[in-house]
Protein backbone atom coordinates (compact mmCIF):
# COMPACT_ATOMS: atom_id res chain seq x y z
CA UNK A 1 0.00 0.00 0.00
CA UNK A 2 1.44 3.41 -0.88
CA UNK A 3 1.77 5.56 1.88
CA UNK A 4 -0.68 8.65 1.89
CA UNK A 5 -1.05 12.15 3.45
CA UNK A 6 -3.96 10.08 6.25
CA UNK A 7 -0.80 7.30 6.92
CA UNK A 8 1.71 10.13 7.64
CA UNK A 9 -0.97 12.04 9.88
CA UNK A 10 -1.47 8.85 11.41
CA UNK A 11 2.80 8.36 11.85
CA UNK A 12 2.82 11.77 13.21
CA UNK A 13 0.27 10.49 16.16
CA UNK A 14 1.80 7.86 17.02
CA UNK A 15 5.87 9.96 16.82
CA UNK A 16 4.79 12.21 18.62
CA UNK A 17 3.09 9.92 21.35
CA UNK A 18 6.79 8.34 21.75
CA UNK A 19 8.55 11.13 21.57
CA UNK A 20 6.20 12.38 24.90
CA UNK A 21 7.10 9.01 26.69
CA UNK A 22 5.11 6.20 25.43
CA UNK A 23 6.91 2.93 24.91
CA UNK A 24 5.99 1.22 21.80
CA UNK A 25 4.73 -1.52 23.39
CA UNK A 26 1.76 0.48 25.04
CA UNK A 27 -1.60 -0.94 23.98
CA UNK A 28 -3.13 2.49 24.09
CA UNK A 29 -0.69 3.73 21.43
CA UNK A 30 -2.00 2.09 18.28
CA UNK A 31 -6.05 2.27 19.40
CA UNK A 32 -5.32 5.95 19.86
CA UNK A 33 -5.09 6.05 16.26
CA UNK A 34 -8.66 4.54 16.02
CA UNK A 35 -10.84 7.52 17.33
CA UNK A 36 -11.37 11.17 15.81
CA UNK A 37 -9.60 14.09 16.59
CA UNK A 38 -12.99 15.66 18.13
CA UNK A 39 -14.31 13.06 20.52
CA UNK A 40 -13.87 9.17 21.32
CA UNK A 41 -16.12 8.16 18.37
CA UNK A 42 -14.68 4.98 16.82
CA UNK A 43 -13.29 6.52 13.11
CA UNK A 44 -9.87 8.11 13.39
CA UNK A 45 -7.71 9.60 10.52
CA UNK A 46 -8.33 7.93 7.37
CA UNK A 47 -9.44 3.98 6.26
CA UNK A 48 -8.10 1.65 9.42
CA UNK A 49 -5.59 0.23 6.68
CA UNK A 50 -3.65 3.85 7.02
CA UNK A 51 -3.68 3.41 10.89
CA UNK A 52 -2.11 0.36 10.54
CA UNK A 53 0.73 1.31 8.22
CA UNK A 54 0.69 4.72 9.75
CA UNK A 55 1.71 3.07 13.03
CA UNK A 56 4.19 0.51 11.61
CA UNK A 57 5.51 3.44 9.61
CA UNK A 58 5.66 5.40 12.83
CA UNK A 59 7.28 1.98 14.87
CA UNK A 60 10.12 1.79 12.01
CA UNK A 61 11.30 5.82 12.00
CA UNK A 62 10.93 5.74 15.90
CA UNK A 63 13.40 2.33 15.74
CA UNK A 64 15.82 4.52 13.64
CA UNK A 65 15.32 7.92 16.08
CA UNK A 66 18.63 8.42 17.42
CA UNK A 67 20.42 8.33 13.57
CA UNK A 68 18.19 10.53 12.22
CA UNK A 69 18.87 13.01 15.12
CA UNK A 70 22.41 12.72 14.22
CA UNK A 71 22.14 13.60 11.25
CA UNK A 72 19.39 16.74 11.33
CA UNK A 73 21.84 18.17 14.30
CA UNK A 74 24.70 18.09 11.76
CA UNK A 75 22.48 20.55 9.72
CA UNK A 76 21.13 22.64 12.69
CA UNK A 77 23.89 23.38 14.97
CA UNK A 78 22.09 26.55 15.99
CA UNK A 79 19.16 25.01 16.49
CA UNK A 80 19.25 21.54 18.21
CA UNK A 81 16.83 19.02 18.22
CA UNK A 82 15.33 19.38 21.35
CA UNK A 83 14.93 22.42 21.09
CA UNK A 84 12.83 21.80 17.74
CA UNK A 85 9.34 21.78 18.30
CA UNK A 86 7.67 18.58 18.55
CA UNK A 87 5.92 18.30 14.94
CA UNK A 88 8.97 19.60 13.11
CA UNK A 89 11.28 17.60 14.73
CA UNK A 90 9.28 14.53 14.53
CA UNK A 91 8.38 15.65 10.26
CA UNK A 92 12.16 15.94 9.85
CA UNK A 93 12.53 12.68 11.06
CA UNK A 94 9.62 11.39 9.05
CA UNK A 95 11.25 13.02 6.18
CA UNK A 96 14.55 11.74 6.57
CA UNK A 97 13.11 8.21 7.34
CA UNK A 98 11.33 8.25 3.52
CA UNK A 99 14.42 9.50 2.08
CA UNK A 100 16.93 7.70 3.29
CA UNK A 101 14.77 4.21 2.98
CA UNK A 102 14.06 5.48 -0.68
CA UNK A 103 10.15 4.53 0.21
CA UNK A 104 9.24 7.59 -1.18
CA UNK A 105 10.45 9.29 -3.85
CA UNK A 106 12.37 12.44 -1.82
CA UNK A 107 10.55 15.50 -3.38
CA UNK A 108 7.56 13.79 -2.57
CA UNK A 109 8.83 13.08 0.82
CA UNK A 110 10.20 16.54 1.69
CA UNK A 111 6.28 18.10 -0.21
CA UNK A 112 4.57 16.03 2.19
CA UNK A 113 6.55 17.00 5.30
CA UNK A 114 6.23 20.71 4.26
CA UNK A 115 2.49 20.25 4.02
CA UNK A 116 2.00 18.60 7.32
CA UNK A 117 4.06 21.39 8.67
CA UNK A 118 1.94 24.13 7.26
CA UNK A 119 -1.10 21.96 8.83
CA UNK A 120 -0.12 21.01 12.48
CA UNK A 121 2.62 23.50 13.51
CA UNK A 122 4.02 27.09 13.15
CA UNK A 123 4.35 29.58 10.49
CA UNK A 124 7.97 29.12 10.01
CA UNK A 125 8.14 25.64 10.26
CA UNK A 126 7.41 24.65 7.06
CA UNK A 127 10.24 26.56 5.34
CA UNK A 128 12.91 25.15 8.01
CA UNK A 129 11.40 21.37 7.51
CA UNK A 130 11.51 22.00 4.03
CA UNK A 131 15.35 23.85 4.33
CA UNK A 132 16.34 20.59 6.39
CA UNK A 133 14.85 17.87 4.34
CA UNK A 134 15.98 19.59 1.21
CA UNK A 135 19.79 19.25 2.81
CA UNK A 136 19.12 15.75 3.93
CA UNK A 137 18.31 15.07 -0.29
CA UNK A 138 21.52 16.64 -1.33
CA UNK A 139 23.73 14.80 1.07
CA UNK A 140 24.72 17.70 3.37
CA UNK A 141 24.88 21.53 2.98
CA UNK A 142 27.62 24.06 1.85
CA UNK A 143 28.65 26.54 4.49
CA UNK A 144 27.17 29.48 2.94
CA UNK A 145 23.84 28.27 3.28
CA UNK A 146 21.60 28.72 5.98
CA UNK A 147 19.16 26.68 7.12
CA UNK A 148 15.65 28.46 8.11
CA UNK A 149 15.24 28.30 12.35
CA UNK A 150 11.32 27.49 13.43
CA UNK A 151 9.16 30.17 15.40
CA UNK A 152 11.76 30.32 18.69
CA UNK A 153 8.39 31.29 20.61
CA UNK A 154 7.02 27.57 20.54
CA UNK A 155 8.27 25.12 23.04
CA UNK A 156 8.23 21.28 22.79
Amino acid sequence: MKITRNTRRNALTVLYQLDCGSTIDDPDLRTSLDHSDDDDRPGGIGEEAERQLGYDLACSIWAHQKEADECIAALTPEWPTHRQPIIDRNLLRMGWFEITTDRTPPKLAINEAVELAREYSTTQSSLFVNGVLDRIYHGGRTEDEEVPTPNADVES
